[in-house]
């Protein structure tokens, strides 16, 4: 496909997200705006189906065995699906998994209709989407650089935050009230309809095959791509830095006890809550202007994990003092709420997404420039597994630990194993600390 070439050649001064991508590559801002409207059914389905598991079965465990259960199956389709991605026509590739992960909302939707109360139904129902949506990101994280330029790379990751950002915003806001109003049979429903726009970004993409792909394909392919990772000292601590936080940092299967049992609030607190730690998200991608002229971006990366084990290690300490309340429900309104720990709370998520989302732009901007095309749908497929497969194991760690009814345990005891793990592998990193982005090696 045509690919404009053109440099970029004036350092920009605002600190505004940069819209240069959006005009220099049509078919990008497409494929950002369909992933965009999907996106905020596909978290409101994410809550909804905490909810909606916490509701049957009142238990924290529960919930946190959604993601236990896709681990395995998303870890196979992201370590595959990158090796798909890598042989075939991305294009045609992402078009069969996002069917695929269709095709289960309207599973879920027709569950819940039908009030069919089995547990297992919906364990198998989110691990299809977990596994057909770990397909589409590695394919579509793969397409984006054949539709951007090198240069504005970090820009087109920060215009990624704020799809993401405006996803998890809205979509668990909305589910909290519709949960609370209409029910979940609606939520799981208007997800569905929305799920059509990230089709309308895909199908108006044209062919985009692999460039300078070797011979080997399946399992052989999988073992060159793993072997490619070892071989990049760079990429593989920003794979593991990022596990680190998603592991010990990720809080939300404690959302709903947190809304029914701590804070108070019911559905309406976990929406806010889901909310915040994306309204840091979108700000930081707003105002993400200048980050495309930051140079040294391993020690970056480094900074805002720290931030990001800070703010929940804050959340943690919100939740210290507040003990629980026996005779709380999910749903309860939001007048029952303690609002100043809300709000508290609510802040230190928000610096949790902000920092997550800084890290994620010059990680991003990592894989995308430093590793060739030919091998960029196997990293992608790798990275996309720690990235989702991350926070699932946190699932489990939240579970454990949550078992005991602190419920502040878990993110202040995460947040200074994060703080930690962090300033030592990149203090015993050389290579990771002194990354260069004017001379990307992985």
């Amino acid at each position: 496909m045509s690919i404009p070439t053109e440099p970029q050649t004036t350092v920009r001064r605002s600190h505004f997200v940069d819209l240069t991508p959006f005009r220099r590559s049509p078919a990008f801002f497409r494929l950002w705006l369909g992933t965009g409207i999907a996106g905020v059914g596909s978290q409101m389905t994410v809550v909804a189906v905490g909810l909606h598991i916490f509701q049957l079965t009142g238990s924290t465990g529960a919930v946190a065995l959604v993601g236990v259960i896709g681990l395995l199956p998303m870890i196979i389709a992201g370590l595959y699906g990158g090796v798909l991605a890598d042989t075939f026509d991305r294009r045609i590739v992402a078009i069969v998994a996002e069917t695929v992960a269709w095709i289960s909302v309207l599973g879920l939707a027709g569950l819940a209709w039908f009030h069919i109360e089995v547990l297992w139904l919906y364990y198998a129902l989110t691990t299809l989407t977990a596994v057909s949506t770990t397909i589409v990101g590695a394919t579509r994280a793969a397409i984006v650089p054949r539709l951007v330029e090198k240069p504005l790379l970090p820009a087109a990751s920060a215009l990624g935050g704020i799809s993401m950002g405006v996803a998890i915003t809205l979509g668990p806001a909305i589910a909290g009230v519709l949960v609370a109003t209409v029910g979940i049979q609606w939520t799981y429903t208007i997800d569905a309809v929305l799920f059509l726009a990230a089709f309308t970004g895909i199908l108006t993409l044209p062919p985009i095959k692999p460039e300078g792909g070797s011979a080997v394909r399946g399992i052989p392919a999988l073992v060159e791509g793993i072997g490619f990772l070892r071989r990049a000292p760079n990429i593989r601590l920003g794979f593991l830095i990022d596990l680190f936080a998603m592991t010990f940092g990720m809080a939300r299967v404690l959302y709903p006890a947190v809304g029914a049992l701590v804070i108070g609030g019911g559905a309406v607190t976990v929406g806010i809550l889901f909310a915040a730690g994306a309204v840091g998200t979108l700000l930081s991608s707003l105002f993400s202007g200048r980050l495309g002229h930051v140079r040294w971006q391993g020690r970056a990366i480094r900074n805002a994990v720290i931030a990001y084990g800070a703010s929940m290690l804050l959340f943690g300490l919100v939740l210290l003092p507040l003990g629980t309340q026996p005779s709380g429900s999910i749903t309860d309104s939001l007048s029952t709420a303690n609002l100043p720990a809300l709000l508290i709370a609510s802040i230190a998520l928000a610096g949790a997404g902000a920092a997550d989302n800084i890290s994620a732009v010059f990680r991003n901007t990592m894989l995308q420039s430093a590793v060739p095309d030919a091998m960029r749908g196997r990293t992608q497929g790798i990275y996309i597994v720690v990235v989702t497969g991350g926070p699932r194991l946190g699932d489990a760690y939240i579970g454990l630990v949550a078992a005991t009814m602190l419920f502040w345990l878990p993110s202040l005891l995460g947040g200074v194993i994060i703080i930690a793990a962090v300033a030592i592998l990149v203090r015993i990193n050389a290579s990771f600390r002194d990354y260069d982005a004017l001379d990307p090696k992985p």
